[in-house]
């Protein structure tokens, strides 16, 4: 299993491939990951220091690459032309029947639940105070965040506890993001550049977290506060909810730099989409943001890890830096 020293020194990379991109193929060569054009190596990168690989559009790719790339721990995800993740191949430790009989027998569901929601809301706030401190003087606002906050612990069961979740969900988005121009959260809806640019770092935080969960052995299907629905990840979901406030800031972050051009998007049926390539510039701020943050989301995980395997409740909590 990868420990955090091996872990620093991993790498997620983004490529793109097709005719009219900077690849057209990939190779094992060497234990590296070797990238072409028209048969000619444009650049490598060592199988060692890769933890993850997202590919963009089509191209040549062998299935001795792929062998390679499982040995090595690597988790590949194919991306469309939109950023989509349409399949995912991950190296998964499968094998740990200890862990994942635990998980299926998880006996904390509702007390794991509420401690994954407070520290969602918990880092929820410390952006909020970050960049709106002037909400908080106002002693209605802040009293109606705690009330929100107290009930969290009063939940009676899950569908209580996802009530309250997205009442102060409603209240965060409204505030954090209101100097963007915010309407609302509508996920997969791309109703607007801010929806669909918050989809495509979530989108990127949930293969990551998911990568990191195979790795360890989880069935990630199986979730605690997302219950069993088809084909969803529910475990994933779980996870990633503490780190969601990384894509937030990341987003707040690339606003104020003047990063966000409504030149890159058009809209088209309704829904927002990147111009020809300009989702690239996105995708490096968003996957920026998850490599500051790497060591934070290997350490809960790792940490949640031991809970489930020694059916222990100190559960990992993630604090996010302002």
């Amino acid at each position: 299993m990868i420990q955090l020293p091996d872990f620093n020194q991993k790498q997620v990379v983004f490529v793109r491939l097709g005719r009219d991109a900077d690849l057209n193929g990939l190779k094992f060569k060497n234990d590296n990951v070797a990238f072409y054009k028209d048969d000619v190596l444009v650049n490598q990168v060592s199988c060692h220091k890769l933890f993850a690989l997202f590919i963009q559009g089509e191209g040549t790719f062998t299935s001795i690459l792929l062998d390679k790339l499982l040995s090595f721990g690597i988790s590949v995800f194919f991306m469309k032309r939109n950023f989509k993740v349409y399949a995912a191949v991950g190296a998964v430790a499968a094998g740990n029947y200890l862990l994942r009989n635990n998980q299926y027998h998880f006996k904390d569901s509702l007390g794991f639940a509420k401690y994954l929601i407070k520290n969602k809301v918990f880092n929820q706030l410390t952006l909020l105070k970050k960049a709106a401190p002037d909400l908080f003087k106002s002693k209605s606002k802040l009293q109606y965040y705690k009330d929100l906050e107290n009930k969290i612990d009063d939940a009676k069961d899950l569908s209580e506890l996802r009530g309250f979740e997205g009442s102060v969900s409603k209240f965060y988005f409204s505030n954090y993001f209101k100097g963007i121009g915010w309407y609302k959260r509508m996920p997969r809806s791309k109703v607007d550049i801010n929806n669909l640019l918050l989809d495509l770092g979530y989108n990127l935080l949930f293969n990551f977290v998911d990568a990191l969960l195979n790795l360890h052995g989880f069935d990630t299907y199986k979730g605690i506060y997302h219950q069993l629905f088809f084909q969803r990840k529910s475990l994933t979901c779980d996870i990633m909810e503490p780190f969601r406030c990384i894509i937030d800031k990341a987003l707040i972050k690339a606003y104020n730099l003047k990063q966000v051009d409504d030149k890159d998007f058009q809209l088209v049926k309704g829904r927002y989409v990147f111009k020809y390539d300009n989702g690239r510039k996105y995708l490096k701020l968003f996957l920026e943001a998850l490599m500051e943050n790497k060591e934070d989301i290997f350490k809960y995980v790792k940490g949640f890890y031991f809970c489930v395997l020694n059916n222990m409740y100190n559960y990992p909590f993630y604090k996010i830096q302002c």
